[in-house]
Formats: structure tokens, sequence, C-alpha cells
């Protein structure tokens, strides 16, 4: 099962509401994976297949290797299926 890191600043109530949005997301793909969510600092060492946030936010986690999904609009549900689909 992948593992999707929901990423904020502090790590508090706009990567929770993401989390929620992603899960729901996922509900309706019908697609299952592991999802939680941290602030940008500790998300610099934690291991996930996908890394996803508020574009203005995740670009500063891309290392070249890890699998980021920067979204416009972290409310839109649409989106962010559009985005893991291609990924789950």
């Amino acid at each position: 099962m992948k593992k999707i890191l929901v990423v904020c600043g502090n790590g508090l109530g706009s990567s929770f509401i993401i989390e929620l949005n992603v899960k729901k997301a996922l509900e309706q793909m019908g697609k299952e994976a592991d999802v939680s969510h941290t602030d940008l600092s500790t998300a610099q060492t934690e291991p996930a297949d996908i890394y996803l946030g508020a574009k203005d936010i995740i670009i500063s986690l891309d290392n070249g290797t890890r699998d980021i999904v920067a979204l416009e609009n972290v409310m839109n549900i649409e989106d962010i299926k559009a985005q893991l689909s291609t990924r789950l």
C-alpha cells in the first residue's frame, strides 16, 4: 500500500483538512492508501511514496527523487483525484 504524506507549514489545520480531502478522493476512486499529515520540517526526513500539499509549500520538498503533488487548490477534490490517478 502506498503512503501519502500531506504536508503544510505547521502540520496542523490545513494539512488535516487536505488529508480528509485526499481520503475522500481515494474513496471516490475506489483506491486505498496510507494517508497521514505532518509539518514541512518533519516531512524532510519522513519517508513516503507521495508528498502532497499546497504548491507554495510542497515544492520545497522537491529534491529530484520524491514524488511531489503540488496542488493549486487544496479543496478541489477533482484535482486531487486527477493528480493521484496517475500515481496509484
